[in-house]
This record gives structure tokens, sequence and C-alpha cells, in this order.
């Protein structure tokens, strides 16, 4: 598993190959000592060729674990399976997903005119 390198003040997670009940454990552990709090990053997973429920599951700790420390993780580059993983079981709605790390930096840069940014998650609504 890659750990998060900062670019920009904006952290970058490289997600291995294959996220199933034999990797998903590391890749929690890394993906949550990657979630400062108050932090921004991308995590990417163009690499991502296999991904399971336990895949699934890591991702939704990430997220829970981004809003308890006031972290903003922007997902980036899924296809194929993987894709179709997070498309089926909703996720693609409750994650913040970019097609490319250009878009998902563009989303995690501070904007001063755009407070919406700040206060709503990427697809909520209120």
């Amino acid at each position: 598993m890659n750990a998060a390198q900062a670019i920009g003040g904006i952290g970058m997670f490289d997600l291995p190959e294959r996220m199933d009940s034999a990797t998903a454990a590391g890749i929690q552990r890394d993906l949550q000592a990657a979630l400062q709090p108050g932090c921004s990053l991308i995590v990417d997973g163009s690499a991502v060729t296999y991904m399971s429920a336990a895949g699934v599951r890591v991702l939704a700790s990430v997220l829970h674990e981004a809003e308890q420390r006031q972290a903003r993780v922007v997902f980036c580059r899924f296809s194929g399976s993987a894709a179709d993983c997070l498309e089926v079981s909703g996720f693609f709605q409750l994650l913040d997903v970019a097609d490319s790390v250009e878009a998902a930096r563009e989303r995690l840069r501070p904007t001063s005119a755009d407070p919406s940014n700040r206060l709503h998650r990427h697809g909520s609504a209120g």
C-alpha cells in the first residue's frame, strides 16, 4: 500500500489493485493514518481491478473517519468492475468521486467565493 503523499497541501493515496478481505485491514489502517484532522486527501482508485464488499466497507469507514476528523476526501479514477461495484452498491452517491486527479484537486481547493463548498458534502441537500 502507498502511504499518502502531500502534493500542494493535498494528500494523495493510491489504492492497491485488490480491495478484498485479505487486504482490507491494511488499506483501512493506512488510510486512517493518512487522515489527519482537517486534512484534504485524494484517494486514487485507478489501480483497483477487484473490489469486494470488504473493500466497499473500507471506503465507508474512511468516509466516516473523515467526517469525525473534519477532513475532506475525494475519491477518483475508479473504472471497470471497481466502478461497477461502487455504483451497484450506491456508494457513488455517498462518496465524492471525481473522474481525474485534477478534478479531485479542484474540488479540494478552498474557495472563499463559494461557502457552500464548506457546508454541504457532494450530492447532499439542505
